[in-house]
């Protein structure tokens, strides 16, 4: 059975080509309903996240559901199961911290990994800095400008120790004397890890600090169909949930699970207007430590109204690098 958005079991589908209604009663359904909720199909005309549909949905003696998103925004905007997660989360800006602590398993070998590289490399520093940097095809930026965006972004947040003279005499500054920082870089790439690395090994910090910079990987491009390489996505987005402070690039899900993991608001590198190559602000922080909704459901339901809910829910605002989309944060 290959269930895709075309799919005839699909809950949309069945309720488009007349199968079911939302007055079907439980003994006249199929036996499974199939819920296709991807990221492009959110919005849709007969939204799952209403009532109505709801109430149809609890009726299914099983439910398969494919997604690409993280829609518990879409949940806390239907008004039957409002108060009910208010009970359960009374922190909404926690939601996915608690979910994903709870939900996600990796296997032993991603377990391995994270351990071993942890060990290794952070397990003995005093503060850990993580750099996440996604370069996607539909808005490519140079090396060189997100390269510039990032060091923007270091200088402006004071993330890391300023840089010395590297002619001068060895440091030996008081109060930081001896403290080691360790940077994580998560990246397809190797540039990024390359330029700081060796800013730190040529120059001393002006603070007597030592910036040590490690990335576990540089696959170069992302192999969607690669269990292996996909273990080690996952093993990274660990590894930068256990740094102190995280700087991410806008729109990536990547970014999201780590800062959502770790429980710390991140930075956000956001991205360049359509029509420029080069963003005017590097980077802002994050409101909330909860992950984006790219593309939350119309609030209006069945009247098919157009509704800005950041403006009628006080526990919803629009995220920082997607105007558009939607994420929970403690009001």
């Amino acid at each position: 059975m290959k269930l895709n958005v075309g799919a005839p079991e699909s809950y949309v589908n069945m309720l488009k080509n007349g199968v079911i209604r939302h007055d079907t009663p439980a003994a006249s359904l199929p036996a499974h309903v199939y819920l296709h909720v991807e990221q492009t199909r959110l919005r849709l005309s007969d939204n799952i996240f209403c009532d109505d549909d709801q109430r149809l949905l609890r009726k299914f003696s099983w439910m398969i559901l494919k997604s690409d998103s993280y829609f518990a925004p879409a949940l806390f905007l239907t008004p039957m199961y409002e108060k009910e997660l208010a009970r359960m989360f009374p922190q909404r800006e926690a939601v996915f911290h608690h979910l994903g602590r709870y939900l996600f398993h990796p296997t032993d070998r991603v377990w391995g990994i994270v351990r071993r590289y942890y060990e290794a490399y952070l397990a003995r520093v005093d503060e850990k800095i993580g750099f996440q940097i996604r370069i996607f095809p539909e808005k490519p930026v140079k090396f060189e400008n997100m390269y510039d965006q990032l060091t923007r972004c270091i200088r402006e947040q004071r993330l890391l120790p300023e840089l010395g003279d590297p002619a001068s005499p060895a440091m030996n500054a008081t109060g930081h004397d001896g403290k080691v920082k360790a940077v994580l870089i998560a990246s397809l790439y190797s540039g990024y890890y390359d330029k700081i690395r060796g800013l730190y090994y040529e120059s001393p910090t002006k603070t007597g600090e030592i910036v040590a910079v490690y990335q576990p990987s540089h696959e170069e491009k992302q192999e969607y169909a690669s269990n292996e390489h996909n273990q080690k996505a996952l093993a990274e987005i660990y590894l930068l949930s256990y740094c102190d402070k995280i700087a991410m690039s806008a729109w990536s899900t990547f970014g999201y699970v780590a800062y959502g993991f770790a429980g710390v608001k991140p930075w956000i590198l956001l991205r360049p207007d359509w029509n420029k190559e080069v963003s005017d602000v590097a980077c802002v922080r994050s409101t909330s430590v909860e992950p984006c909704l790219h593309s939350p459901p119309i609030l209006g339901c069945r009247a098919k109204k157009e509704v800005d809910v950041a403006r009628v829910k006080p526990y919803v605002r629009h995220c920082e690098d997607v105007g558009f989309g939607l994420k929970l944060f403690d009001s």
